[in-house]
């Protein structure tokens, strides 16, 4: 087929402005997307030297193809923009009709003979083309031509879906191509069985008689015998026809017409043609006119010009909310009378659906469907239970059972009432969910809300007051959709029934959220918070906010599965917290039946930071950014997902599979519109954030991954800047309007790891590997500065690599990080002012300044998210909680929030406005603790290298030593004695001792009565330059320095009698100390570290120990005379621990090669060896009684083994993984049997209960970090004490 000449005569008329203007390569996208042009024919337009010379190669090619090029063409412009283009080229649209001036029904007599046999209905009275979407079905018809295959149009009711089906085929050159055997129209609309077979009957009727010679069967009795006859006439009789199947509710009715022919069909349901085989294709009709085509409409109906129509008739359109039914019902009344536009128009507002109606002469009989005219000849019972219906909330499905608890009648008989509603329009089932969902139309909620808004409270007091009758002992957990529907509108209702006192009851209570976390999520509930904050605030603001940040601050762990227990959680809150009030009195009770509880009983007086964690991805979050107006968050990273999120609630907005590689950065345009992503893959892409639609592709210019992309600050020129790991092209700046990039910013000669601009959008700041911060000018992308930041490092300045740049509010600095530093320098001078010299064990991953104030937010590797003053250069808050690298941190526009994303797979909201001087002290994780009746004494280093002995309960400081010289490795106490230890990397020991009246006068009585209890106190303190000092507690009089060790003390410990204090090293040895005296014996014989020892507990006097060591042995001594007794090659590999057996008479020993091992101490000789764990064996741990021995792995995996004959008793949480794929957050690293052997507690990312008979988990605590390194357990296993790896102490009690 040629082009027509009206196409030709637009291209050649319209020839030099097409040149002018367009971008071919993305139009030729488009383009070879709809099968019109070739790979190869659009290489040939690329081979042209320019932009224009290629824009008229296209032109030339096009005027060689047929009508479907010229129609691609025109829909590729309006898709890229080029509006005014399209509108060039719309009058030479192959026989888009033109109602004004064609003929009563717009055909040729061809194709009117064509489309009458075939039942295709006419044209409307009033008729308003739609060429974009018309000529979308006509090239999918197309498509058709060689092959058979299914073309769904789908919309919502009203959209006008038959009527572009019956415009796509009023075309001559598409029924002569396509379809010379014919057009075949059957409506369907909501029919059973019978009905279809009637119609089918019909159909095979229509279609024989067409045929002369032919004799006439008996109708077919049974849907299988229509459809074989229809096959046999679709395949033998009319193989190059087209039946259109209009009005489809049900993919069963599609089965029948799946026997290999040619179906177009129209559908509210996109995805009946899953039912059915063969090729499918899709045309989306938006679910109402646009603005334009509706005034359209109203200026044909009454005969005015679109300029001449009055002011009310754009309210109007937008009041008709785009449906084509009422559009064109407004339309006829307005021709009948021309006067009454304002009076139409209140009527809409005021949703006078059925009193318009009454008004119209106008014949719609879909107009039934729409707004449910048929209520009236309903039975007067059945009338009010379809008035109960207007509760329902738009776009919500509800099961039959929801209505049989409203109606308090059967199931069955709440089925046979719907079934009814369904067949007469008032009503849309859902049937291809099971159970069937129900649902109403816009139309008809708005009509019902009208026609009910005096009793709207009362509907739903209804069913508010049913359902409380139904579910008297308690809300259903069942997870259905019945489940579902309560459990989701319940507050909904209550709060629409003005019913404030049942819905304080319900949010305020820890079982409701309990049941709804658990069903629904941790969003929807904080959503429901927010929603009806005002409500909830009048009973008590101050317990609404208490529910609210528990959720907030909990809502991760809330989405794990198996669900975690919510009042264990919820023992976390402050002791003033309803939340937590709740949670004591349950555990309590649960207590009594057996339940293990556990109470924080040392929380945290400080105010803290965090406002919200959400848990978007599977895998690390590389990126995360706030839209400009702080209502959404946007994240990314390894799962190679784009994901958008409410910042208030975390509810999920967007969930896009962005990219075919990692995801490494994101961003919002300034109006919130767009969003960018970069990737691994090496494309930019641009995505419509309120549609999840992508716009832009940017896939040919960077040829390494792309790390970072921004948009500038305002949309006055909207510009996005990306940045790569490409050698020399590696600074882009793009025009979204444009399909190549605006201008390649050149400076760089490494990867640039980020870009930035500055706040007036002037300027582009770039963060490179090659040492240097580069400032280009946005307008010219020349380069402006070069601050050479490798220059303010001493050493290795060849291996300074910039992570990122940001810009203070006024402009007039620009923050860079590289290493563990940050560094502010002068914009216009290029000067250092100064720099922010951080933690020398991490790296600063990325700072931003915040938009409104002086802070700076700064993300390490070490897990850390610090706040400082730019001005005072002080750190002001730390927030912690992440656990692993934070790789980004954004403030809010405002400056209010501050969002954090790390590899822990978590986004953080902070607030900002919280920050408070950072007090908050971080212990190391080795510690010690000592338990007397109920005080609780724990020593452990800080994070300012300082040993702090604390009262664990109160958290009051009982000593704090000054700050060592090197690092504090490990401490011990003592009771007897009133002193301390302290290990130091300097090879000393030292000791101290002290008068407890220094500290009372600075503590008060309270300490006093806690020393007093222990009659003095000794402390040891080992350091990472090996030194070792015995302090006395509280004085901090130093006793003794002890020297000898030439590496770090790993391990100290006192004797039971306190008078000798052991120590081991890195430098392989182990030292026996006479600390008062300072007399030492060496034990040597280890040729690698010592990491730890114990001695043997056979009697008081027994003064032998055992020692093992990363060479993979394990040594007997004599502590006395410092003799080896035995040297026992115990492993292969190294030796991670070691434990002997109450009784003495066993030890064991776990290790690298994945394998413990059971001793004997009598013979030295192995009793069993324990095979089975996968990782390496990290723990082990003998019951009481010697029975049993407990060991656990680096995956998480503990396993239960008789010391008897070693054989496997249990494995614990075996199929029970985690997100991070493990069974126990991290490694095994601690375990203690309580006293009768029933439980077992274990650590690792988090703290585990267990029942030692059945292997069962029997409680969880999970704390703010991770990575536990030991418990501290009480002898009558009631109290527990550990620190995690960001230095929060915890002090659990067990529930009584």
């Amino acid at each position: 087929m040629v082009l027509e000449e009206g196409a030709r005569s637009c291209l050649l008329r319209f020839r030099f402005r097409l040149e002018e203007d367009i971008k071919p390569t993305y139009l030729m996208d488009h383009m070879i997307s709809d099968g019109v042009i070739t790979v190869d024919e659009e290489e040939r337009v690329k081979t042209q030297n320019t932009r224009k010379d290629q824009a008229g190669a296209l032109i030339e090619l096009l005027l060689k193809k047929d009508n479907r090029a010229y129609i691609s063409f025109y829909n590729a412009l309006v898709k890229e923009a080029y509006e005014d283009l399209a509108s060039l080229l719309h009058s030479g649209l192959p026989n888009v009709s033109n109602p004004q001036q064609e003929s009563s029904d717009g055909s040729a007599a061809y194709v009117q003979a064509i489309l009458s046999e075939g039942g295709v209905p006419p044209r409307p009275i009033v008729f308003v083309s739609r060429p974009e979407l018309v000529n979308q079905v006509r090239e999918k018809l197309y498509q058709l031509q060689k092959d058979t295959g299914w073309i769904t149009v789908f919309g919502m009711a009203g959209s006008g879906k038959s009527v572009l089906a019956a415009e796509a085929v009023r075309h001559h050159g598409l029924i002569k191509d396509c379809f010379p055997g014919g057009i075949h129209w059957l409506s369907i609309g909501q029919v059973d069985k019978p009905d279809l077979l009637v119609k089918v009957q019909s159909l095979c009727f229509r279609l024989e008689q067409s045929l002369e010679s032919e004799p006439l069967h008996r109708p077919p009795n049974s849907l299988d015998e229509a459809k074989e006859r229809l096959r046999f006439l679709m395949l033998r009789r009319y193989p190059r026809s087209l039946l259109i199947l209009d009005d489809v509710w049900d993919s069963t009715v599609l089965k029948v017409f799946d026997v290999h022919c040619r179906v177009l069909l129209t559908t509210r349901n996109r995805s009946l043609t899953d039912a059915v085989s063969g090729a499918k294709h899709e045309v989306e009709v938006e679910s109402g006119l646009v603005e334009n085509k509706a005034l359209e409409i109203l200026a044909l109906y009454t005969g005015m010009k679109l300029e001449a129509l009055p002011e009310e008739a754009r309210s109007i359109a937008t009041e008709c909310k785009g449906s084509p039914l009422v559009v064109s019902l407004i339309g006829a009344l307005l021709r009948e009378k021309p006067n009454r536009w304002r009076y139409y128009l209140c009527q809409l507002q005021q949703k006078q659906f059925k009193r318009i109606r009454k008004s119209s002469s106008y014949d719609y009989d879909a107009l039934d469907q729409a707004m449910a005219a048929s209520i009236e000849v309903l039975p007067d019972e059945h009338r009010d239970l379809y008035k109960d219906l207007t509760v329902i909330e738009k776009d919500v499905k509800v099961p039959a059972k929801v209505l049989s608890v409203l109606w308090d009648l059967e199931p069955e008989e709440v089925e046979d009432i719907l079934e009814e509603f369904v067949n007469k329009s008032l009503l849309f089932v859902d049937s291809d969910n099971k159970p069937c969902l129900y649902y109403l139309h816009d139309l008809q909620i708005d009509f019902l809300m009208e026609q009910n808004r005096t009793q709207l409270e009362s509907l739903h007091t209804k069913v508010v007051r049913q359902y409380q009758q139904h579910y008297k002992d308690g809300p259903p957990t069942s997870g259905d959709e019945e489940c579902l529907y309560w459990i989701q509108f319940l507050t909904y209702h209550m709060a629409k029934a003005n019913l404030t006192q049942e819905l304080y009851t319900l949010m305020f209570s820890l079982n409701w959220v309990t049941i709804k976390a658990k069903i629904m999520g941790p969003a929807h509930l904080i959503n429901d918070y927010v929603e009806y904050g005002s409500i909830l605030d009048k009973e008590n603001s101050e317990v609404r906010s208490q529910f609210q940040e528990f959720l907030s601050l909990n809502g991760h762990q809330l989405e794990q599965r198996p669900f975690p227990d919510v009042v264990q959680l919820a023992l976390s809150q402050p002791h003033n917290s309803e939340v937590y009030r709740q949670a004591r009195l349950q555990a309590q009770n649960r207590a009594k039946a057996g339940k293990l509880y556990f109470d924080l009983v040392n929380k945290s007086g400080e105010e803290s930071l965090s406002h919200l964690v959400i848990h978007p991805h599977q895998g690390s979050v590389h990126s995360a950014c706030f839209s400009q107006d702080g209502t959404k968050i946007a994240s990314c990273g390894a799962s190679k997902t784009l994901k958008v999120f409410k910042s208030t609630s975390g509810e999920k907005l967007m969930d896009l599979a962005a990219h075919d590689d990692e995801v490494l950065c994101c961003a919002f345009s300034p109006d919130g519109r767009l969003l960018a992503t970069c990737s691994s893959d090496r494309k930019v892409k641009v995505w419509n954030a309120d549609r999840a639609m992508l716009c832009r592709v940017f896939a040919e210019e960077h040829e390494e991954q792309v790390n970072h992309c921004q948009f500038t600050n305002t949309s006055a020129r909207l510009l996005l800047a990306t940045c790569s790991n490409d050698s020399v092209l590696n600074v882009k700046l793009w025009n979204l309007n444009k399909p190549s990039s605006q201008n390649t910013m050149f400076g760089h000669f490494k990867p640039v790891n980020h870009c930035c601009f500055s706040p007036n959008d002037r300027y582009l700041s770039t963060s490179s590997n090659d040492g240097t911060l580069k400032l280009f000018e946005v307008s010219s992308a020349n380069e402006w500065k070069t601050i050479h930041v490798s220059d303010t490092f001493t050493e290795n300045k060849e291996d300074v690599l910039i992570k990122c740049s940001t810009w203070t509010a006024d402009g007039k600095r620009v923050i860079c990080a590289a290493r563990n530093v940050v560094l502010v320098f002068d914009v216009e001078t290029s000067d250092m002012l100064f720099e922010i010299r951080t933690s020398r064990l991490s790296t600063v991953q990325y700072c931003h300044a915040c938009p409104t104030s002086n802070l700076l937010a700064i993300a390490f590797s070490n897990y850390a998210v610090e706040l400082w003053d730019l001005e005072a250069n002080k750190k002001m808050a730390d927030c912690s909680g992440h656990l692993s690298w934070v790789q980004r941190v954004q403030f809010s526009l405002d400056g209010s929030l501050l969002l954090s994303c790390s590899d822990d797979q978590t986004v953080r909201i902070w607030e900002t406005k919280k920050v408070h001087t950072s007090s908050a002290v971080c212990l190391k994780r080795d510690s010690d603790v000592l338990f007397n009746n109920e005080e609780i004494i724990v020593s452990a280093a800080d994070n300012c290298n300082r040993l702090q002995v604390r009262d664990g309960r109160t958290g009051a400081v009982l000593f704090q030593s000054e700050e060592k010289p090197s690092r504090i490795r490990c401490t011990c106490m003592c009771r007897q004695p009133s002193a301390v230890v302290l290990g130091q990397e300097d090879g000393t020991v030292q000791a101290s001792g002290l008068t407890a009246s220094h500290l009372l006068r600075i503590l008060g009585s309270r300490i006093r009565r806690l020393l007093t209890s222990y009659g003095g106190l000794v402390l040891a303190v080992a350091l990472c330059t090996g030194s070792v000092q015995v302090l006395e507690v509280p004085s901090g009089k130093l006793l003794a320095t002890l020297l000898g060790h030439t590496k770090t003390v790993l391990h100290c410990q006192f004797s039971p009698n306190g008078q000798t204090l052991i120590t081991s090293s890195e430098d392989t040895t182990i030292r026996v100390w006479r600390w008062q005296s300072g007399e030492c014996k060496v034990l040597q014989g280890h040729t690698e570290q010592v990491r730890c020892f114990s001695l043997l507990p056979n009697s008081p006097n027994d003064s032998r120990l055992l020692s093992w060591s990363f060479d993979g042995t394990v040594k007997v001594w004599d502590t006395e005379s410092g003799e080896k007794l035995q040297d026992i090659e115990a492993h292969h590999q190294t030796i991670l621990s070691c434990h002997v057996s109450p009784d003495g008479c066993l030890f064991a020993t776990t290790s690298v090669d994945k394998t413990a091992k059971l001793w004997q101490c009598e013979s030295w000789q192995c009793a069993y060896t324990l095979i089975g764990h996968q990782e390496c064996v990290r723990s082990c741990r003998f019951s009481w009684d010697s029975q049993h021995l407990a060991t656990g792995d680096d995956n998480g995996e503990i396993r239960l083994w008789s010391v008897k004959n070693g054989s496997l008793l249990k494995i614990c949480s075996r199929d029970s993984k985690d997100g991070m794929d493990s069974l126990h957050g991290g490694w095994v690293t601690d375990l203690h049997f309580s006293p009768d052997n029933s439980l077992l507690v274990s650590t690792g990312g988090y703290i585990k209960w267990w029942d030692v008979k059945t292997g069962k988990a029997l409680q969880t605590f999970y704390p703010t970090g991770s990575a536990l390194k030991k418990i501290h357990v009480s002898s009558d296993f009631s109290t527990f004490v550990t620190i995690d790896n960001i230095g929060i102490l915890y002090i659990l009690q067990r529930v009584v």
